[in-house]
């Protein structure tokens, strides 16, 4: 019965403690969106800024695994070169040292505290800023809530000889229970899919006094390997260049970890001179009070150093998976999947990603529309397979942002993010429309053998194609750049054109009144001023998602 109430009480605090760090990990992205945004913006060749933004994005996150994952992702998407995302990976190790941190402070009794200090703004309040402030509190409550569950959990185990012979072999000072250690942290990593439930996890034993010191470190060590499965799970089916990101991750930390191996002893010793207190000390409850703080400073000074040993190497790192991850001839184009479990994703990078993809939209269009043009002036059926040919492509794009930004706002979002995500699948619905009309006006042409355009009709239509055309970038004027839409003289445009377009069908049907064009033409020939019309219309519906695609969060 003993045994029994271990195990639900250790599987209790432990739940406790994963719902507390997502919910105070989904306040957190909620509350610094935009910083996300402008940090990921910000990112250059410059390895050390490639470095800060790793340590930023992963502080706010809470966990190395959901960068690495972004990162794989960004790769993926050609937002971000391999020695990119290789020095934002080094920050990330960094950044995810701070949950070590937070879990050592020692408030554990105070965790029902700051659950009822964090609920009561979180349900209640109607400023979302406050409401966020609320949701962190309760996660962090949450998390010493459940960290001190599990830590008493453990403390009956202090006493059964059965489990301390079971785990005398990991408590010896010796190479042998040290390279046992970092397996068992690895593999229970790679179970739990978390490193900062592993590092709880392990603070608890080693707080209760059921593991050493020196098994705590080499189980970390362990950790900061088995952390990188979820980043490698999460490549497979990307780039090329996805799965190197990747690697570059599991080779940089197994690297770390074979080379502080070789001295842990040393280094074990080093922690107990930098940290005050004797780290095994236990106290009248048996408890250890110091064993937390030298963790979470093992945690760290790995990762600092690891980081600093390998920065000047990045490019030899780079070089490394390049060669281990050749490329393949065969590989497809890009494609915008979702890299990881939808838990695994960044709403704020996530609407970066769809961006570039819905500007890739807008740069078809423009081809589009050239070839488009040239065939109407010079029909040629490669002109005609190529139109259709990319009409198909934004069909697939289309397609692939909906179903990817419908999946992220799944994911807890602020609302500028909600409509940020709306007005994308807005977007990129009008642009697959437009490239339908482009692809109906030569598919029009093509059937006659014959130019329907000839004459007076032919410089009308292409003068008003270009007038069309010129209105669809002033639509999109605000998507490409950051300058500001004047919505009134859109509107304007946009009844002129309409009423051109009106104009021009009267006109040709007088003219086939007089017989000077054929009559067959004209059915056709309003078909494609119907079409131009129709671009305008969908161009004018972009104009107004740019609008809420731009308005700025409250």
């Amino acid at each position: 019965m003993e045994t029994f109430k271990i195990i639900y009480t250790f599987l209790g605090g432990l739940g406790i403690f994963f719902y507390g760090m997502k919910t105070m990990s989904d306040a957190l992205q909620q509350a610094a969106s935009d910083v996300i945004t402008k940090v990921i913006n910000s990112l250059t060749s410059n390895r050390v800024l490639a470095v800060v933004v790793g340590i930023i994005v992963t502080m706010i996150v809470q966990s190395s695994s959901v960068t690495t994952v972004m990162v794989v992702g960004f790769v993926n998407a050609g937002l971000m070169q391999l020695t990119q995302a290789i020095g934002v990976i080094f920050g990330s190790n960094i950044g995810t040292t701070v949950t070590g941190w937070i879990i050592s402070i020692k408030v554990g009794k105070y965790g029902l505290l700051l659950i009822g200090l964090g609920i009561f703004p979180a349900l209640f309040s109607k400023n979302t800023r406050l409401k966020n402030i609320g949701k962190v509190l309760f996660g962090v409550g949450m998390i010493f809530f459940g960290l001190e569950l599990m830590s008493g959990a453990f403390k009956p185990l202090r006493t059964n000889n059965e489990f301390l012979n079971m785990i005398s072999y990991f408590s010896e000072n010796s190479y042998g229970s040290y390279f046992a250690s970092i397996i068992t942290g690895c593999l229970l990593t790679v179970i739990i899919q978390s490193s900062s439930a592993m590092l709880g996890i392990t603070i608890a034993l080693a707080s209760s006094g059921i593991i050493g010191f020196s098994t705590a470190a080499a189980l970390v060590l362990g950790e900061n390997i088995g952390t990188t499965i979820t980043a490698l799970l999460a490549s497979v089916g990307t780039s090329t260049n996805a799965k190197r990101a990747a690697r570059a991750h599991a080779f940089f930390n197994i690297f770390g970890v074979l080379v502080l191996f070789s001295i842990l002893p040393v280094y074990v010793e080093f922690i107990e001179w930098l940290i005050p207190g004797a780290a095994d000390l236990a106290i009248e409850d048996g408890t250890h009070p110091n064993v937390a703080a030298h963790i979470a400073a093992s945690h760290t000074l790995f990762n600092v150093t690891a980081t600093l040993l390998f920065l000047p190497f990045l490019g030899i790192l780079a070089r490394f998976v390049t060669r281990i991850t050749p490329d393949k001839e065969e590989e497809k184009s890009k494609h915008l999947i979702l890299v990881g479990e939808t838990d695994d994703i960044l709403p704020a990078t996530a609407i970066v990603q769809a961006d570039l993809e819905a500007k890739k939209m807008k740069d078809i269009l423009e081809r589009m529309f050239k070839i488009s043009k040239e065939y109407l002036k010079a029909p040629d059926h490669k002109i005609l397979a190529k139109t259709h040919d990319y009409e198909r492509i934004t069909d697939n794009m289309q397609k692939e942002v909906t179903v990817f930004l419908c999946k992220v706002m799944e994911r807890p979002m602020s609302e500028y993010q909600s409509r940020q995500s709306q007005a994308i699948i807005k977007i990129v619905d009008e642009f697959e429309s437009i490239a339908d009309y482009l692809d109906r006006i030569v598919t029009y042409q093509s059937r006659f053998q014959e130019k329907t355009l000839t004459g007076t009709s032919e410089s009308e239509y292409l003068k008003f194609m270009d007038e069309v055309w010129e209105f669809f970038q002033l639509c999109c004027q605000g998507f490409t750049n950051n300058s500001a839409q004047d919505l009134d003289a859109v509107f304007k445009k946009s009844e002129a054109l309409r009423l051109w377009a009106d104009d021009m069908r009267d006109k040709h049907i007088d003219r086939v009144s007089k017989r000077e064009y054929n009559p067959l033409t004209a059915l056709t020939y309003s078909d494609m001023v119907v079409a131009l019309r129709k671009i305008r219309a969908h161009a004018m519906n972009v104009a107004e998602a740019i609008e809420m695609y731009k308005d700025h969060e409250v």
